[in-house]
């Protein structure tokens, strides 16, 4: 059954126009190919090529060679790990009638969601024991306050592995690791 909208070919398609292209090599006459040719010969794509890459070259061996900046200083590492061990202590140790759970779960997650997002791209950080231990542990405390909200305690069990893995981290960062 057809519906009356439908469009039947009843017509034969046109054909389309040819498009000629720019770039077709025609035979031009002897006096447009002098008037075509310019009087001054084109340099090459090969010669550009080594000139372009000589100057950038001898650039690069004048402007002193600049490392790539990190994130932040040693110091500043280890200020800002510190803090968050703090926070994520004293989240934890808070009791679940504290009016003030939620507000210091929301800080903390700010905390560590910015302490993450700035370290977690520094190579010569990645394999402290300091940032994986602190790391697996904003991650536990992160991961239970995102599945059962900020006003649900930390199991005793899941609280004693992430007080020890801050712990650990805390005595790697004393020791400059």
């Amino acid at each position: 059954m057809a519906s009356p909208t439908l469009i039947t070919p009843a017509t034969t398609p046109k054909p389309l126009p040819l498009v000629k292209s720019r770039h077709t090599a025609t035979a031009p006459t002897a006096a447009a190919a002098k008037a075509a040719l310019p009087s001054a010969p084109q340099p090459r794509r090969r010669e550009f090529l080594s000139i372009a890459s000589a100057s950038i070259l001898s650039a690069g061996l004048i402007s002193p060679v600049v490392a790539p900046a990190l994130a932040a200083s040693d110091e500043e590492y280890v200020k800002e790990t510190e803090e968050v061990i703090n926070k994520v202590r004293s989240t934890i140790g808070m009791d679940k009638n504290d009016p003030s759970v939620a507000d210091a779960v929301a800080t903390l997650r700010e905390t560590s969601n910015s302490w993450v997002a700035k370290y977690r791209r520094e190579k010569a950080l990645l394999g402290r024991a300091s940032f994986r231990d602190i790391y697996s542990a904003i991650n536990a405390v992160s991961g239970h306050y995102i599945s059962f909200g900020p006003t649900v305690p930390i199991p005793a069990k899941r609280r004693a592995r992430i007080l020890e893995e801050v712990e650990t981290a805390e005595r790697a960062l004393l020791r400059g690791r």
